[in-house]
C-alpha cells in the first residue's frame, strides 16, 4: 500500500531544500495523510491512508 489519499490521490511532492548560501538539494514533501478505518457505501471497513483536508472535508465516513 503506497502513501497516496485513497479519496483524492494526493501524494509526495518534489523539491528542493534551499540553503542560505542558495545551495539545492533534492528533498520530499510528504503529505499530511492518516491511517484511518473507512466505512464503504457496501457496509465494508478498511483501513486506508486519507488526507487531512478530506477527514476534515467531510469526504470519508470513519468506521
Amino acid at each position: 500500500m503506497s502513501r497516496v489519499c485513497s479519496v483524492c490521490n494526493k501524494g509526495k511532492l518534489s523539491g528542493n531544500l534551499v540553503s542560505h548560501s542558495n545551495r539545492k538539494t533534492p528533498r520530499q514533501y510528504n503529505a499530511n495523510l492518516q491511517k484511518v478505518k473507512v466505512k464503504h457505501s457496501d457496509g465494508t471497513v478498511s483501513a486506508e491512508y486519507v488526507c487531512a483536508r478530506c477527514l476534515k472535508s467531510g469526504k470519508v465516513e470513519r468506521a
